[in-house]
């Protein structure tokens, strides 16, 4: 399922995904934290289908037993969808979907390497302008 993450294109994603090295003991807690509180506040799984596709995205992760993913609520569910976004935006280099770079094709440049960020195929941009993170295989 595509999902409409231009709402992010601003948003400074180092505050819901970074690492132990990079935010201290409490990185874990902290960037969790953040990421519910603004899964609260400004949702972007919205419609049952939403948030059904990201529970069954996650499935494959072994991370999670199906008890425990249907339990989450709304607000869980899109902070753990805020930290996979932010987790592949700063992967790919970035701390902001506004200062990333894309390829012609929509694709997520590597600030590294300058090529297409291979770790990245979830998120592109639409001809439409907008960009968007693919739940799904």
């Amino acid at each position: 399922m595509e999902i409409n993450i231009t709402s992010l294109l601003e948003e400074d994603l180092f505050q819901f995904s970074h690492s132990r090295m990079e935010g201290g003991e409490n990185a874990g807690r902290n960037t969790w934290n953040a990421a519910k509180e603004a899964g609260t506040d400004s949702p972007i799984l919205t419609t049952p289908e939403q948030l059904q596709a990201l529970r069954d995205y996650v499935k494959g992760f072994g991370a999670w037993d199906a008890e425990e993913i249907a339990g989450w609520d709304d607000a869980e569910c899109n902070a753990l969808f805020l930290q996979l976004v932010s987790g592949d935006v700063r992967e790919a280099g970035w701390d902001s979907l506004e200062d990333a770079e894309w390829d012609d094709e929509g694709s997520l440049i590597d600030s590294l390497t300058g090529e297409r960020s291979e770790s990245c195929g979830h998120l592109y941009r639409g001809d439409d302008g907008a960009t968007y993170y693919y739940l799904g295989e």
